[in-house]
């Protein structure tokens, strides 16, 4: 099922959502080479990606990482690993990943910075993918791996819905084999069946029998977000903004 948005309206222009964005985009462009020019792709995740065995020591130096079509990311110690928890969060790894992720942002992200204010906003969706990385690097201390994406920060905003409109409707795009529907389902719905199936992917990697297990996708990092966004919201919600927003678009006084 594919988030399309919900029924409750933004009443501020989304200025930070828009400018996030922006750069996400721009960094696949002009920093990624949108994917097309393979070597610019694989030197950006090498060098530009979060590798949790770099950050804590753990991965032995000089360890290969395939990253397909010949190349390889080695680990290594350049003082940028020590930035790569908050450069990794506008990188991505495809067009698919891009978007998905770009989709997931806009859908939630505008009513979130609707009830905190661009700057606040801004600083939440940014601790909210540092606290991603920093579960991620937990989860996965010595992996030489490169991961990239907005995933974390954005799991985070998801955290946030939650807590502040649980009961929206969001339009959800369900494909029934041959043919598709929209139908209207209670945020709360949507995103704790979206955080069941995270930690279901996830619990395979904490088994100590076979800590191999993974899913090629760092799921931790979206549940360490999703959970900052849920702690961390009430210490960045506007209380003004929120209680402007509890009021109906169309609503009137009579005096």
């Amino acid at each position: 099922m594919i988030p399309l948005g919900d029924d409750h309206p933004t009443l501020r222009t989304p200025v930070m959502t828009y400018l996030i964005l922006a750069t996400m985009v721009g960094v696949w462009i002009f920093v990624q080479g949108a994917g097309f020019d393979e070597q610019k792709l694989a030197a950006s995740i090498c060098n530009l990606g979060l590798v949790p065995g770099e950050i804590t020591h753990l991965a032995r130096l000089g360890t290969a990482v395939p990253l397909g079509d010949g190349w390889a990311c080695v680990v290594d110690n350049e003082p940028i690993n020590a930035l790569t928890p908050l450069i990794s969060m506008f990188l991505h790894g495809g067009w698919g990943h891009l978007l998905g992720n770009a989709l997931f942002f806009w859908v939630f992200g505008n009513n979130v910075e609707d009830s905190m204010g661009r700057i606040r906003f801004l600083a939440f969706y940014l601790l909210c993918g540092l606290a991603a990385a920093a579960t991620h690097i937990l989860v996965q201390a010595g992996s030489p791996v490169p991961t990239v994406g907005a995933s974390g920060a954005i799991s985070g905003v998801l955290g946030a819905y939650l807590v502040l409109y649980p009961k929206v409707r969001v339009r959800m795009l369900f494909f029934f084999i041959l043919f598709f529907k929209v139908i209207p389902i209670p945020a709360w719905v949507v995103l704790l069946w979206w955080f069941a199936w995270q930690l279901i992917s996830g619990l395979p990697e904490l088994t100590s029998m076979r800590p191999e297990v993974s899913s090629g996708v760092a799921v931790w990092a979206h549940i360490g977000g999703f959970l900052a966004g849920i702690i961390l919201v009430k210490f960045f919600e506007n209380e003004k903004l929120v209680a402007r927003r509890a009021v109906p678009v169309n609503a009137f006084r009579l005096t």
